[in-house]
């Protein structure tokens, strides 16, 4: 039996994905494969997820491109007026966000590279549906040839094409720069001066109380950073850090510890000691955790959950500034503002940034201090006793694209459950998709 099902299954391999081999993979008894057959059946299996992501493909395509559709066009189809104001508004990313439960900046992606592919690069959208390459690939493919003219597309296609089967996608990756670069020199300067005009600073969450931080800049600039850190590192005694321990101490302390700075230069172990006093850190903690009564998780503004001794070390830091913020003990959400007045106080706009931390679009991670404050039942400008009250119940953080969209847009509806915190929204299509504040207790 063994020995049939391995063939089975090195058989498949051999033919590729399709719909018939697909229905059958669930009934795979992977017990009775032998070592050789279970590396076959991984393959396999690979090999049909590459033939549904190409199907995919063609969905997202399509779910893109009906945002361009006219609307005598979607009327003639028999297509609703709410089928004409969701073709009339670019919102696609967000219902594809919202749908597939990805950050919009991903729903955005997947949609541009499914394009991309569907219009420009049949070639390898034809390996994916074989299982030949992985959706990686032919993503990485179809973002970096998005910048270049069609002739040159092709001609890296072609090319990679004979490679990308037997690559990883790291070695895609490596090998599209190396191609591009020599299809469009030309382009590629001018592509770089205008990435260096757009540097930037990076910072993101890891896992455990860490974060990830750094900067995208050019890679010469990366390199010196590199000697100079590696040069302070070297320079600190052998007191039991390792050597990436003592990097990124050095790399703190050449950004933070500089002498006349923050007060002070030194080895800084990991501690957040010697903070200037400029620096403003918001920190979200019940109070029995605070003192130590109870182990829990704070809050910090943009990153998220910290432990209970990270968030005591930040509160009772030197010249830390504490404000009460009080929660609803059977919701544990913020509560506590004039209501009758458009703009909110100083108060209230800090308790709906603090109490939402993010925009209340369910996909949207920006943070709560760089949206608007929203009316989520609108303001009432010649009759405020009569509109929706400005008091955090019904104030929402939106950033500007989806305060426009929640606005603007006719096909878009939200409501807010003033118990729970909750939003609900009503996408053109009719799907609802919500969004849950943090609740700050167990």
């Amino acid at each position: 039996m063994a020995g049939s099902l391995d063939e089975w299954v090195a058989g498949v391999r051999e033919r590729g994905p399709g719909a018939e081999s697909a229905g059958l993979l669930d009934g795979l008894d992977v017990a009775q494969l032998s070592a050789r057959g279970r590396i076959n059946a991984l393959v396999v299996l690979e090999q049909h997820l590459s033939w549904l992501q190409a199907k995919q493909v063609e969905v997202l395509a399509a779910v893109a491109a009906y945002t361009d559709t006219p609307e005598e066009m979607i009327l003639a189809a028999g297509g609703s007026l709410s089928d004409v104001f969701a073709a009339g508004w670019d919102t696609a990313v967000e219902e594809v966000a919202c749908a597939l439960r990805l950050a919009n900046v991903t729903a955005a992606q997947r949609l541009q590279a499914a394009t991309l592919l569907a219009e420009r690069h049949e070639t390898t959208t034809k390996l994916l549906a074989a299982g030949q390459i992985t959706y990686i690939q032919a993503q990485t493919l179809a973002e970096q040839l998005r910048v270049v003219d069609d002739s040159a597309a092709a001609q890296v296609e072609q090319v990679m094409a004979v490679k990308m089967p037997s690559q990883a996608a790291g070695q895609t990756r490596a090998a599209l720069r190396q191609e591009v670069q020599k299809a469009d020199p030309e382009g590629a300067e001018r592509r770089h001066q205008q990435r260096v005009r757009e540097r930037r600073v990076v910072s993101n969450p890891d896992d455990d109380g860490m974060a990830l931080f750094g900067a995208v800049l050019p890679a010469e600039q990366a390199a010196l950073m590199e000697v100079a850190v590696d040069r302070r590192a070297q320079g600190y005694a052998d007191d039991g850090r390792s050597l990436e321990q003592k990097r990124v101490d050095a790399l703190f302390d050449l950004v933070v510890n500089q002498p006349g700075v923050v007060g002070g230069s030194g080895v800084s172990g990991g501690s957040g000691a010697g903070r200037s006093s400029g620096v403003v850190v918001q920190l979200t903690v019940p109070f029995d955790i605070l003192v130590g009564e109870e182990d829990g998780p704070g809050e910090l503004k943009g990153y998220g959950p910290i432990t209970a001794s990270q968030a005591r070390a930040l509160a009772f830091a030197p010249g830390t500034v504490w404000r009460r913020l009080l929660t609803a003990p059977e919701s544990g959400l913020l509560i506590k503002t004039d209501p009758t007045t458009y703009r909110p106080t100083a108060e209230t706009e800090r308790h709906v940034v603090a109490r939402d931390q993010y925009c209340a679009f369910p996909s949207c991670r920006m943070p709560a201090h760089r949206c608007d404050l929203d009316h989520v039942r609108p303001f009432n400008h010649r009759d405020p006793e009569r509109g929706g009250p400005t008091v955090p119940d019904n104030l929402q953080p939106l950033c500007r694209r989806h305060h426009r969209l929640k606005t603007h847009h006719p096909g878009w509806k939200v409501t807010r459950d003033a118990h729970t915190g909750t939003s609900t929204w009503t996408a053109p299509t009719g799907h609802t998709y919500t969004n849950n504040p943090p609740v700050y207790r167990e």
